[in-house]
């Protein structure tokens, strides 16, 4: 099946309220796995070491009202109501925000952008309102603009998140299971729960990655049904401890309580803030899984069944701990301890597997980010697998499951404690929180055409309430948070570094293409011989002339009968409609057979691996040659210009165009002749030498076309039959003479070693090694 039409067969329409439903049910194991997780560990790291839990409650009641209104301000008002509304076309996360700014503002700094891609239907501006060009979001918009400094500083904190997220990934999974293992510390001494509670959380994360490579779809019927009982359990056994216990505990929701909390605890209970935080664990899963879903299922699920099941776990576990104070050791106020004797080994299990759903969650999410980053030039290239042909955004990558795992087991086996872990937890949840209001400032500025008041109250009011948390999660640095730091850094090096080493290659492309005055002074046959096959030439230019085509052609002395440079592109959009995949056009007049073709991807688009792409490519040339009534077709135009390109989709949208049929050659064919039957059908037999299939394209019914065209197509026919050979540079990278020594060690060395050790073009992996060609260079920079 083709997972493009698949993706973009049904356009955005409105949903009914049955389908909207089913959607909010699913959205439970997808996207609140992680978030309905918090209460195993809140109440335990908050009561760690830095308050006490005293007979007055002022303590416990204080923390309750503090979570209360944290999980009303940042995911029920933040994230729900107002983030969820930045959409890009249905895509949320770090890069929909960023992506959403490149498009309105220019601030994208790949090279490669063309006027062709504003075109583009998910491209299109969200509405035309007329700006006035003196106000201040214009002002804002032209600062950003005109200042390459500022561009990078943005790109920089969209990195940042994306780079939080990723350590999210490692500290999730560790905290979440440790944490629901725990409930065996009331079962068997404090001495035997030591030695148990490390190996069975760190077999349960081993069988957890090891899982990865099916799928979520495999399992993913059972995680709704799974969160589902999960949130019904700890709001029944909270509603259960409120009745039991303490019926008055509905006060403590009263912000005064915060205030009697910061009064009492001070110093103490600000740096407990950092324990707290971790009831907002997974907030930002709603925005960034929002392209799974939309945004009123996702609303729908949160307020109606997440967020009242967690108040009212939170506040059960705050009536059970009010009147139980003589507690044997602090280590014991926790979850468990609030539910009944007679729940705990099946609340246990049920835990375990919430757990796992919450860490498969976040897993897949590093899985997705890591691949957005990859397709905007900020990551190396590496393995993609899609695991399912049906469901958009399922996908595993190897060696990120691996690195995850075993940063994750480090984790588990090296802090031993959920106070440790959650500390580091909560600095990278709250950094990507900041980063997150940071963007959603600019844009509501910039791409809302609002008040630039309303951002300044939007980052003043939310961004003071993270920063709180965050000052709090930061003076932990020694107490574990340093780990979400250091793995941010290193992730930040590596993108940092490898889209730098990226521009700085596509740069010293641009200066050294060769200029098509030479192509023409060489004539149709390029000087040399025109042997029969396609010449595919990858290439990052989206205009002009590779330095690698001048040296094949003054090295060697035959080529190809028809050249395509091929240039494969990420746009700052979620998804490219297949109709828009491809900009085809000439290089030099029409008898130099000379094509170049750009293929366009979206940042959550999947790039095709298998020979699909070959025959959606070369029908994409042939549907321009039929249809080509340009200057250059017509031997018109200004050859200096290579710029003007049209438009064509891949074959499965474009039921109209050409398309193409291989057919096995059989021996006794009549005919060693080129032959053309009817206006609607060409077809070319078998050539003297002997090959293995037989290639004809099939035109739809169109006026007859010119002998020059239809002698084009057969000549595409010939060379496709022929065979593609597939030639791309092998380049060698380094810092030019007189680089200062930091240019030195990010090219030579961390760009050098990030190329050698990434993939390349996943559409030539399915090409035979016999035809490929790599050709070395030393590029200096």
């Amino acid at each position: 099946m083709d997972l493009e039409s698949v993706i973009h067969k049904n356009p955005i329409k409105e949903e009914s309220w049955k389908h909207v439903l089913v959607l909010a049910y699913q959205s439970l194991g997808v996207v609140y796995g992680d978030l309905s997780t918090s209460p195993l560990y809140v109440y335990k790291s908050t009561f760690a070491e830095d308050i006490k839990h005293s007979d007055t409650n002022e303590e416990i009641f204080g923390v309750l009202s503090f979570v209360f209104w944290t999980l009303t301000l940042i995911p029920l008002l933040k994230y729900v109501f107002i983030v969820l509304r930045a959409d890009d076309n249905g895509e949320g996360g770090t890069f929909a925000l960023y992506s959403l700014l490149c498009r309105h503002a220019r601030v994208s700094l790949m090279p490669n952008t063309q006027l062709a891609d504003e075109d583009l239907t998910q491209y299109t501006m969200d509405e035309t309102i007329e700006i006035n060009k003196k106000n201040v979001g214009s002002s804002l918009k032209s600062l950003l603009e005109k200042h390459r400094v500022l561009q990078k500083v943005l790109l920089v904190l969209a990195l940042i998140g994306t780079c939080m997220v990723i350590g999210d990934g490692v500290l999730t999974p560790a905290i979440s299971v440790f944490s629901a293992i725990s409930g065996l510390e009331l079962s068997m001494s404090k001495e035997q729960h030591k030695y148990v509670e490390v190996p069975v959380a760190c077999i349960i994360l081993i069988f957890l990655f090891a899982l990865q490579h099916y799928g979520t779809h495999r399992v993913g019927c059972l995680f709704a049904p799974v969160v589902l009982t999960w949130l019904i359990c700890i709001s029944a056994i909270g509603l259960y401890n409120i009745i039991h216990w303490n019926p008055h505990v509905y006060e403590a929701l009263s912000p005064y309580y915060m205030f009697k909390f910061l009064k009492k605890t001070q110093w103490g209970g600000w740096m407990s803030l950092g324990g707290i935080l971790l009831c907002i664990t997974g907030s930002e899963a709603m925005y960034a899984d929002l392209g799974h879903f939309n945004q009123l299922s996702i609303q729908i699920a949160f307020t109606f069944l997440v967020y009242p099941s967690l108040i009212l776990a939170y506040m059960g576990q705050a009536a059970y701990l009010s009147k139980h104070h003589s507690l044997e050791s602090d280590y014991r106020i926790g979850f468990y301890v609030s539910v009944p004797v007679k729940l705990r080994w099946p609340v246990l299990a049920i835990a375990i597997l919430q757990a796992v759903v919450g860490s498969q969650a976040i897993i897949t999410g590093t899985f997705s980010i890591i691949k957005q980053c990859s397709s905007l030039g900020c990551f190396p290239k590496v393995k993609i697998v899609h695991t399912s042909s049906k469901i958009h955004g399922q996908i595993y990558i190897p060696e990120i499951n691996w690195s995850l795992m075993l940063l994750c087991l480090a984790v588990t086996i090296g802090f031993r404690d959920t106070k440790r872990m959650g500390n580091a937890a909560g600095l990278a949840v709250i950094t990507v929180m900041l980063v997150t209001t940071c963007l959603m400032s600019l844009v509501i500025v910039l791409c809302w055409h609002k008040s630039v008041w309303l951002a300044i109250c939007f980052i003043l009011f939310f961004g003071s309430i993270e920063a709180l948390y965050f000052s709090a999660s930061l003076i932990k640095f020694l107490e574990g948070a340093w780990v979400p730091v250091a793995l941010s850094l290193i992730f930040l090096i590596i993108m940092y570094v490898w889209h730098y080493g990226t521009i700085k290659k596509y740069e010293f492309d641009v200066q050294n293409k060769v200029p098509i005055n030479w192509l023409l002074g060489l004539g149709p046959t390029l000087g040399i011989v025109r042997v029969k096959g396609i010449g595919l030439i990858h290439t990052e230019l989206v205009s002009g002339i590779p330095a690698i085509f001048s040296h094949f052609v003054t090295n060697l002395p035959a080529f190809h009968q028809v050249v395509i440079f091929l240039c494969v592109k990420s746009v700052p959009v979620p998804h490219v409609a297949p109709r828009e995949r491809f900009l085809v056009g000439r290089i030099g007049p029409k008898e130099y057979r000379l094509y170049r073709c750009i293929a366009r991807y979206g940042y959550r688009d999947f790039h095709k691996d298998d020979m699909e792409f070959e025959k959606d490519l070369i029908c994409s040339i042939a549907e321009f040659i039929r249809s080509d009534t340009s200057e250059y077709g017509l031997g018109l135009g200004n050859f200096e210009d290579d710029t003007k390109m049209t438009v064509v989709g891949t074959s499965s949208s474009n039921l109209e165009g050409v398309r193409i049929s291989e057919d096995d050659q059989d021996n006794n064919d009549q005919d060693n002749n080129s032959q053309i039957e009817g206006t609607s059908e060409l077809k070319e037999v078998k050539s003297p030498e002997k090959v293995k299939k037989r290639v004809r394209f099939v035109v739809p019914d169109s006026p007859r076309m010119d002998m020059e065209t239809r002698e084009e197509l057969l000549e595409l026919m010939e060379a496709k039959e022929a065979g593609m050979a597939f030639i791309m540079s092998h380049s060698y990278v380094r810092a030019k003479r007189g680089s200062s020594w930091m240019k030195k060690v990010a090219i030579n060395y961390g760009y050098d070693f990030l190329r050698r050790n990434s993939r390349g073009p996943t559409y030539a992996l399915s090409l035979p090694h016999a035809s490929t060609l790599e050709v070395g260079m030393i590029y200096h920079v």
